[in-house]
Formats: C-alpha cells, structure tokens, sequence
C-alpha cells in the first residue's frame, strides 16, 4: 500500500486492553467491598453481567441514544439491579473507583508494541481516534508508555463527536493533516470503526479479536496485529 502515510488507531480494544484492564479493576473493587460475601454473588457471574450491560450503554452513546452521563450511571447500577441489588451509593463508589483505577492496569493487546515499533521504522505517521474520553483516552496512552508514537489523538469528547459519524474522522484527518487517499484506519468495531471508515471515505483493516469472521468481499482483516504487517 504504497500511498499510505498516516494510520489511524482506534485505541480500546485495538491498542490498549480495555476488556482486560476493566476486569482486573473491576475485581479488586469486588473483593474490596466484599461483594461475595455480603450479597452471595459470583465475580464471574457479576463481570459477565456487567460487560454484556457496558458494552450495550456504549453501543447506545455510539448511536446517539444516551449520553456519558447516563452510561455512568448505569452500567454498574444496571448490573447490581439484575442480582436483586438496588443500591445507587454502591454503584455509584463502584463508577468513581473504577474510572480511577482502571489506570492502575495499562496492559496492552498483545503485539501492540511490536506493531508500533515496526510502522515507527517504516516512518508512518500515527494518531489515535477514539470514542473514548478525552482525558482518559490521553492518560491510557501515556501510562502504558505508547503516547511517543502518536502525532495526534482524537477522542470523541473533544470534538462531541462519536464515530461513525463522518465529523469525527474529518476532524482527525484535519489537525494531522492527511488526505483520504494516504489514510487508513485500525479497528476493532465493525459499525465505529469499519463503516465509519468507509462511509467516509477512507481505508480500513478490521480487528476482528472477537471473531466475527466478517464475509465482506475486499475487507482487510486481523485476527492478531502482526498480521497489520502484510498490509502496511
């Protein structure tokens, strides 16, 4: 892909960890308030619950249906609710713990540094695009030591804009300074960051870490980020 100049990651999931960060934070908060003991739940039991809800109230803020606000709220709420707990304090100490304490973990998708590393060398120009919190998505990127690599960093707080709409993405590409035709994108959703993508006019490979096995005929896809290295 000669034209390729600049590489746009999505960061949760592609890049940063997010699923094994969330459940290594979200376990010590369990075990901190007891959680086991005092209301006779299983943590695996709980955990699935809660990404199964999470991953939902995102989907919801992609589409436009609620705001952070509501996510925040909600998603350990929701998940307390549906093992008979209705207690907002307790789901409320959980959401203020974890947004702090998830920065504690800053375990990256593995091959992450080695992809980097190897697109660095090739002198790509980097940047992040994230649906992600603007502080937060800053914060990842330089506790788990990849901040160096990246020219730029959009998260969709700053602009107030969530992928897959079209503004996002023109914004990136704006403040780095890249033209479609040199641009691609990696990720790991298929309606953020594929359609997305391809609605608005650039390339993409899609991470497919969870196996969707997607049947689009000329889609490039990974199924771990070593194999970036056959396209770029």
């Amino acid at each position: 892909m000669k034209n390729i100049r600049h590489i746009f990651f999505d960061l949760d999931n592609t890049l940063w960890d997010h699923r094994k960060n969330a459940y290594l934070t979200i376990r010590d908060l369990f075990s901190k308030q007891q959680i086991a003991t005092q209301y006779r739940i299983d943590f695996e039991e709980f955990h699935s619950a809660y990404h199964i809800i999470n991953e939902r109230l995102w989907e919801q803020i992609r589409d436009g249906e609620i705001d952070k606000d509501y996510l925040r709220k909600h998603r350990f709420y929701d998940t307390f609710l549906k093992f008979g707990v209705d207690d907002a304090t307790l789901a409320d100490y959980f959401e203020h713990h974890f947004l702090d304490e998830i920065l504690n973990y800053n375990e990256l998708v593995a091959g992450a540094i080695d992809l980097l590393n190897y697109l660095k060398s090739k002198d790509y120009k980097m940047h992040i695009i994230s649906n992600g919190f603007q502080e937060v998505t800053e914060r990842k990127c330089i506790l788990s030591g990849i901040s160096g690599f990246f020219e730029t960093i959009t998260s969709a707080d700053s602009v107030n804009i969530r992928k897959p709409r079209p503004e996002i993405f023109e914004y990136s590409l704006g403040i780095a300074k890249a033209d479609k035709s040199e641009s691609i994108l990696i990720g790991d959703d298929w309606i953020a960051d594929v359609k997305g993508a391809q609605n608005f006019g650039i390339d993409v490979i899609f991470f497919d870490v969870l196996d969707e096995n997607p049947q689009e005929v000329g889609l490039k896809f990974i199924k771990h980020l070593s194999e970036v290295k056959q396209y770029l």
